[in-house]
């Protein structure tokens, strides 16, 4: 089992920035890769970025591409995602999720385990 806590959410005016973290405990976190989806109300959860285990593979949804980053520090079993350029679209409750699987996967359901998510709101 591996449980994932979010933190870092919170309410910022667009343009303005972030630091989500994913904090891991558990089985060994640092063989698994890490994505970050996200869930607007009314919508369905969509992808926006995954890294590898090791860090050295990274993918992204193209609305966030250029304004976002995903990175990890597996001796502190955490990932970030670091949130730029923030627009009032990305208003959402985001999550972390674990997968073993060797590929960047985009889709939600490959992923083993889920964290809580944590709020980000933007305001226009």
């Amino acid at each position: 089992q591996v449980q994932l806590v979010e933190s870092g959410g919170g309410l910022v005016q667009a343009g303005g920035s972030l630091r989500l973290s994913c904090a891991a405990s558990g089985r060994t976190f640092s063989i698994y890769a890490v994505g970050w989806f996200r869930q607007a109300p009314g919508k369905e959860r969509e992808f926006v970025a995954v890294i590898s285990w090791s860090g050295t593979r990274t993918l992204y949804a193209d609305s966030v591409k250029g304004r976002f980053t995903v990175s990890r520090d597996n001796a502190a079993d955490t990932v970030y995602l670091q949130v730029n350029s923030l627009k009032p679209e990305d208003t959402a409750v985001y999550f972390c999720a674990a997968d073993r699987s060797p590929r960047l996967q985009a889709v939600g359901t490959s992923y083993d385990y889920w964290g809580q998510g944590t709020q980000v709101t933007v305001s226009s």
